[in-house]
């Protein structure tokens, strides 16, 4: 894949808006994270006035083939069956995003079935990955549209309006994928980064991580063959990992965030398979991060090492698992609390109260 090139974090649209944050009358980063969150948003999207109002969850699903192996309490049918509710709107993130006042985009980007649930926008590329522990999850011409894919789904919301979005995801079998996918992005053995994800037993953890462990070795071995991707931090590595151990839900993620960077919206990271994602678009279009929010850290062991090698720190830590986009929608009304105090907060020149000095020592995140 071509390694798209990404422009520059907007430094001076940051530092305007800290510094319209420093007139509101509050101590200096009282709000901590949130200012420089909201600083970050108006610098991806190149004005002093973000606007989030208009926000847009969007969740991948797709079926992945190494549910073959044993690694998953649940069958594929539960990817479809959970599509369909949120084609209706009534599964876990839908109600939750109607609270949120977030649009709930889901997408069938390879679930095992024929035909699409009603609803849901059918982008299938294939009825689900194959299974990697025999072969490639997919070729590089099926991850290649699954990525392109979530980047037109930016390219449309945005010329829809929607200022914010989220990735979210359904597919059972996908916390194996984004395991075996951490594991080599990260170079860490599968036992680092491998949880129980909906919740097996001691004995199908152990089976899980020894699928991973065998897959991700082939993946190297024969990366190491080929010049261009023996390097595991090179774009080309993330892409042939992302092919060969991830997932197609997955791949539409990385897509979403490579949109994001692409055409000015911040995504932000739901949880594990979200940010395995988010962590292959920045190996693929480093730059890419500028535009990414991570709402919170999940259960999943791998979760915390990613947004920590992505410089990403989560808002929520609250143990969250459900998936969907779930975490990420919970992190809107807090955004929407701090953008009415950074818009509409009494400033110290309307009052007697002198205004806070920001002393040079002082440092600030520029991070999203």
């Amino acid at each position: 894949m071509k390694t798209i090139n990404i422009e520059p974090f907007d430094e001076n649209t940051y530092r305007a808006i800290k510094d319209r944050w420093d007139k509101v009358a509050k101590p200096i980063d009282g709000l901590g994270r949130f200012e420089d969150i909201i600083a970050g948003i108006g610098a991806v999207q190149g004005t002093v006035r973000p606007e989030i109002s208009r926000r847009a969850v969007v969740m991948m699903c797709a079926d992945n083939g190494i549910v073959e192996e044993g690694i998953s309490q649940s069958g594929q049918d539960v990817t479809r069956e959970v599509a369909t509710w949120m084609g209706k709107g009534i599964s876990s993130v839908c109600k939750m995003a109607a609270a949120a006042n977030t649009e709930t985009l889901p997408v069938d980007i390879g679930i095992n079935m024929d035909g699409t649930p009603e609803g849901v926008i059918d982008m299938k590329i294939r009825k689900g990955t194959r299974n990697f522990a025999h072969g490639p999850a997919m070729t590089s011409a099926e991850t290649s549209l699954a990525v392109k894919n979530g980047t037109e789904i930016v390219r449309m919301c945005r010329e829809e309006g929607c200022s914010l979005m989220a990735a979210g995801e359904m597919g059972i079998g996908n916390t194996t994928t984004g395991s075996a996918l951490a594991s080599a992005l990260l170079g860490l053995d599968a036992q680092e980064v491998t949880g129980r994800g909906a919740g097996l037993s001691d004995a199908g953890l152990r089976k899980k991580i020894s699928v991973i462990r065998e897959a991700v070795e082939k993946l190297k071995i024969d990366a190491a063959k080929d010049s261009s991707t023996a390097d595991i931090r090179s774009p080309e590595f993330a892409f042939k990992a992302l092919s060969t151990v991830g997932g197609l839900e997955i791949a539409g993620m990385t897509g979403l965030f490579i949109g994001g960077a692409v055409f000015h919206v911040p995504v932000v990271i739901d949880g594990f398979i979200s940010a395995v994602a988010a962590l292959a678009a920045e190996r693929i279009c480093p730059g890419c991060k500028r535009s990414m929010i991570a709402s919170h850290v999940g259960k999943e062991p791998g979760m915390k090492l990613i947004l920590d090698e992505l410089g990403l720190q989560p808002v929520i830590d609250a143990r969250l698992a459900l998936g969907e986009g779930t975490g990420a929608v919970m992190l809107f009304p807090l955004l929407d609390m701090a953008m009415t105090l950074y818009t509409d907060g009494l400033e110290f020149a309307q009052t007697d109260v002198e205004q806070y000095v920001r002393f040079g020592a002082e440092k600030t995140d520029t991070e999203i």
